[in-house]
């Protein structure tokens, strides 16, 4: 979807400024909070692509005032509630109610060392052959969904060259949403300054994206 999170190229927002040292938690509750997402996934309700979806589905006032594991801490509430786990009274109480739902399981304490050493992988067996080789000469799709997908704006309807096959991974655009899960081919696409910035850009910079097949055409 087109929404607050999605601002590459955007003007108006000021520089990154990257901060020097920068510790990888600011606070104890952000521990808490990557902790607490990391079991709530576990339990099975939702994808990856689901809670990426509901980062990005908060209100853009919400969105850009909110810091990192803020967004976290705003989307798996809202996950929570749609997935019958929580409810809003609950939540602005913080106190348990007795009727809930129960997970499909439970990530217990011992077991987390060896699930974030294992990862989620996505990568599936292919179908059918890959659509395009490395050297393709291709050019993305022009969309506007209101559904979670990852091909960014600024590098819609743009002109660029197959860098990497990458194999066969989930398809987000639907996983995202409960649907049955898909895969499609992955590739990595390169694109030059100018193609996405304009004739004032670096003639000499490009810009690589992971693109899912149905993304592109050939050019």
């Amino acid at each position: 979807m087109n929404s607050a999170h999605d601002l590459g190229g955007q003007m108006g927002f000021g520089p990154v400024v990257p901060e020097k040292d920068e510790p990888i938690f600011h606070a104890d509750w952000e521990k808490k909070v990557l902790a607490i997402n990391v079991a709530a996934g576990a339990m099975g309700a939702w994808t990856i692509d689901g809670i990426r979806h509901a980062r990005e589905s908060l209100p853009p006032a919400q969105y850009l005032s909110s810091s990192y594991y803020q967004i976290w801490l705003a989307a798996l509430d809202k996950v929570l509630v749609e997935h019958g786990f929580l409810s809003k009274e609950e939540l602005a109480s913080g106190v348990a109610g007795t009727a809930r739902r129960e997970p499909k399981r439970v990530l217990k304490g011992e077991e987390v060392p060896a699930v974030l050493r294992r990862g989620f992988p996505y990568e599936r067996e292919a179908a059918a052959p890959a659509r395009f080789k490395v050297g393709d000469k291709v050019r993305t799709i022009v969309m506007h969904p209101h559904h979670h997908t990852r091909l960014p704006r600024y590098a819609r309807g743009k002109q660029g060259v197959i860098e990497r096959v990458t194999g066969c991974h989930v398809f987000p655009d639907t996983g995202a949403h409960g649907a049955p899960e898909t895969a499609q081919w992955l590739y990595t696409v390169v694109f030059s300054g100018p193609e996405l910035w304009g004739r004032d850009a670096d003639p000499t910079s490009t810009v690589s994206i992971e693109a899912w097949e149905s993304y592109l055409e050939p050019a």
